[in-house]
């Protein structure tokens, strides 16, 4: 299968006039011309399918409630909407219901479905959280920093994770940090944490930060905290959930350029409500209401509980909020993989690389998926 005449973005991070091949599921020829038969794609961009490294679920099921056929549900939701690549959060909830997510996760991942979006790993977010900043975990089910639930769970999930959060000013987080940044990637979420404990944090192995600005403390000149901390730790990525709600868009633009979009990864943090009509749902045990793209907890209304909208919404908000297309594309798709472990499979357009790809109309609206190289949907 031969593409020209087309916006591809390269593994340079810039979109580059050629074309592209297509064999046995993966990129083979990139930019360069082969001889065969091609499909002018006139004009239009082509990006590589995006990646979440931080979603709950979509129409109506959670990942935490451990459901094989919800997870299907989920993964097709995913894929149809130009998100090729997960890593499905959990949240703050008692250890056996986690071991039963996670057993789910495993064994639906061994078999990937057709016409779904791949299973690349999981988001532990909790229950290593702080009480004060917990935002909508479940305070009944928060604890201390525990290694050894860890490995627990990395078993059971048939060693799947890929990402574990925990605040780093609760007691004995610095072992576990050091310990659980030899498995996976270890991040700062859901803190109350100062500069200095973000710095000790960071200098035993955390190298991620959960949802940037959201359930922690404010960058301020005297007291610059996690956001700080990371932003002036080159080995640091964080987290963003671009919708203009959880972060202004102008701080949208600032985390860009105070970390560069080498280090940005934007996420959904999407729950179970996304994709469904406004009104009550669920979330880790607690009641939440949607209105529109955002859901917030009933008890609470001015805590937001998470997002309804998918990555590829959030990708083209960051467009309307001024973020270069070139720098966009890269946060929603190369460097979540990174933050996985999953780049040298997907998040670029690269020879040898499976072929998950999107081709996009000229206003980066969403005209075609592929998922191994095979068209899922056209719009």
């Amino acid at each position: 299968m031969r593409f020209e005449n087309a916006m591809v973005y390269g593994p340079d991070f810039r979109f580059h006039t050629g074309g592209l091949s297509v064999e046995d599921g993966r990129f083979r020829d990139v930019f360069s011309a082969s001889g065969e038969p091609a499909s002018d794609l006139d004009g239009a961009y082509v990006i590589p399918g995006l990646v979440d490294i931080h979603n709950h679920g979509n129409s109506g099921h959670d990942f935490s409630d451990g459901e094989a056929d919800g997870l299907h549900i989920i993964a097709a939701y995913l894929a149809k909407n130009g998100i090729t690549s997960f890593a499905p959060a959990s949240m703050t909830l008692p250890e056996e219901m986690l071991t039963t997510a996670y057993e789910t996760a495993a064994a639906w991942a061994k078999e990937p479905a057709e016409g779904c979006a791949v299973l690349r790993g999981i988001h532990m977010e909790g229950p290593f959280f702080s009480e004060k900043k917990r935002g909508a975990q479940n305070a009944a089910f928060l604890r201390a920093p525990d290694a050894r639930m860890f490995t627990r769970l990395n078993k059971a999930a048939n060693g799947l994770i890929r990402i574990a959060d925990l605040a780093p000013e609760l007691p004995g987080s610095a072992e576990y940090i050091r310990q659980v940044s030899e498995v996976c990637t270890v991040s700062i979420a859901h803190t109350d944490a100062t500069y200095e404990q973000a710095k000790a944090a960071i200098a035993a192995g955390a190298t991620h930060v959960t949802h940037l600005f959201n359930a922690m403390p404010p960058l301020l000149h005297r007291a610059p905290g996690v956001i700080g901390a990371a932003a002036e730790s080159p080995g640091v990525r964080a987290e963003l959930i671009c919708d203009g709600m959880h972060v202004h868009e102008s701080a949208v633009r600032a985390a860009v350029a105070l970390f560069g979009p080498d280090r940005i990864c934007l996420i959904s943090d999407a729950l179970a409500c996304c994709g469904m009509p406004n009104g009550e749902y669920t979330l880790g045990g607690q009641r939440i209401f949607l209105d529109g793209t955002v859901a917030r907890l009933c008890d609470a209304p001015d805590t937001l509980a998470g997002s309804a909208n998918n990555l590829f919404g959030i990708f083209r908000l960051a467009l309307s909020f001024g973020i270069p297309a070139e720098a966009a594309v890269r946060m929603a798709s190369f460097n979540p993989a990174c933050a996985i472990g999953a780049e040298r499979e997907v998040g670029s357009i690269d020879a040898g690389k499976r072929a998950d790809f999107l081709i996009l109309k000229g206003d980066f609206s969403l005209s075609r998926v592929f998922l191994g190289g095979v068209e899922l949907r056209r719009y």
